[in-house]
């Protein structure tokens, strides 16, 4: 059997030009082989936030969230991204929403993150989606353990002190409980959408 047919046959066999012994030059001859290469890598780069992001930034110093609605769908983004997803269409009507909203999916994580030491674990993130809002997004829930988290639990922004807040969404520390009755979530194909019907 040929090992191009057993190649056909074993789909993990190596192929025949690789199945064959390698041969050095001469001049390499009683050379370590080597086996691995360590080669520290950096990347840096600057990221220039666009128009819609500008203004959800700036809107962030004030303690204030913006959205922008679709003016195809009624459907509300946050944060902005200038354009639809769902429509393609750019999207330029902001809305203020509100700094609460409720949890639609969360997750505990239970190791610690080598470039987040202030994160101890256990601790929950969570998919926050406020109030007005078509879509949710990523946020830690605080002043709660991470086992009493849930889905449809009511959260409020927790913000930095007033002489700490800069243009930057780090200015949210996380979500904490607001004690209000839980978000009653039946309608699955509902969840985080606004359909046109609506507007």
């Amino acid at each position: 059997m040929s090992p191009d047919s057993a190649a056909a046959r074993d789909p993990l066999a190596a192929p025949a030009a690789l199945s064959a012994p390698v041969t050095l030059p001469g001049a390499l001859a009683g050379a370590e082989p080597v086996e691995s290469v360590c080669t520290p890598i950096r990347m840096t780069y600057t990221y220039t936030p666009g128009r819609a992001l500008s203004r959800y930034l700036r809107a962030m110093a004030g303690k204030r969230i913006l959205g922008e609605r679709c003016g195809a769908t009624g459907q509300v983004f946050v944060p902005p991204r200038g354009v639809s997803p769902l429509a393609g269409a750019a999207t330029s009507e902001a809305v203020e929403l509100a700094d609460t909203g409720y949890v639609e999916s969360f997750n505990i994580t239970r190791v610690p993150i080598e470039r987040r030491p202030d994160l101890e674990p256990p601790y929950c993130s969570a998919w926050i989606v406020l109030d007005g809002a078509s879509v949710g997004f990523l946020g830690l829930v605080i002043d709660i353990a991470p086992e009493e988290v849930r889905i449809g639990m009511r959260v409020r922004a927790v913000w930095k002190p007033d002489e700490e807040l800069e243009t930057s969404a780090a200015n949210i520390l996380g979500w904490a409980p607001t004690g209000e009755p839980d978000e009653v979530i039946t309608d699955y194909e509902r969840i985080g959408r606004v359909e046109a019907s609506d507007r």
